[in-house]
C-alpha cells in the first residue's frame, strides 16, 4: 500500500492527513463545509483513502486552512509515490455536472506548475470564496512537484463548477498514480522524477 501520514502545525493551522493511494476510509473535517464536500468528492472519484482533520484560524478567513490543506495533501502525495517506479505518470479527465464541465490534466513530473483557467459566475459557494480553489491547487502543485492544468470549460453555477474540478482532479490523479502491470522503471528518459 502506498500511503503517507502528514502532520503540519503552524500558528495558523493544525493539520493531520493520511492518504492511501490504493483506497480506504474517507473522512474529512476542516471546519469548512463546502471544502469538506470537495475533498470528499476528490477522494471518492479518485478512489483514494483520505482521513483529514484540520483546525485553522477561520476567525480570520478560510485562506490559511484551504492553502495549508493543499500543502499537506501535496506532501502526502509525494511521499506516498516514493521514487514513482512503474506509475503511469500522466493523467487526464473531463467531468460534467449538469451545465458545468471541467478538464484536469496532470503530470507527476517533479516540476511544480499550475495552469488555471477557471471563471466562476458567483464569487462564493456557500461561505467559501471560489478564488481560494486556485490557492489550493497551487499549494498541491508546489508541495507535490506536479504540473496541473485546470480548465473550467462551462459553468453557470459555481458549486457545480468547483465540484467538476475536484472530481476531475481525483480521476486524473488516479490515472497518473496507477501502476502499470509488470513495469518497474521510472517513467522518464532521465531515469528519475
Amino acid at each position: 500500500m502506498r500511503t503517507a501520514k502528514i502532520q503540519r502545525a503552524t500558528k495558523e493551522t493544525n493539520i493531520e492527513l493520511a492518504l492511501a493511494l490504493e483506497g480506504g476510509e474517507v473522512s474529512v473535517q476542516t471546519g469548512i463545509g463546502f471544502f469538506d464536500h470537495m475533498l470528499t468528492a476528490f477522494a471518492c472519484h479518485g478512489r483514494f483513502g483520505l482521513v483529514l482533520r484540520a483546525q485553522g484560524d477561520l476567525e480570520v478567513d478560510q485562506h490559511h486552512t484551504i492553502e495549508d490543506v493543499g500543502l499537506a495533501l501535496g506532501q502526502a502525495l509525494r511521499e506516498a509515490l516514493g521514487d514513482k517506479r512503474g506509475i503511469t505518470r500522466f493523467g487526464s479527465s473531463h467531468v460534467p455536472l449538469d451545465e458545468s464541465l471541467a478538464r484536469v490534466v496532470l503530470d507527476l513530473s517533479g516540476r511544480a506548475h499550475l495552469a488555471w483557467d477557471a471563471k466562476f459566475p458567483q464569487d462564493f459557494t456557500g461561505t467559501t470564496p471560489v478564488c481560494l480553489f486556485k490557492e489550493f491547487f497551487q499549494a498541491v502543485a508546489n508541495s507535490s512537484a506536479t504540473t496541473i492544468h485546470v480548465a473550467l470549460l462551462a459553468c453557470e453555477e459555481s458549486h457545480h463548477g468547483a465540484e467538476c474540478i475536484f472530481k476531475a482532479f481525483g480521476r486524473a490523479l488516479a490515472e497518473a498514480v496507477a501502476v502499470r502491470p509488470g513495469e518497474t522503471a521510472v517513467p522518464s528518459t532521465k531515469g528519475v522524477l
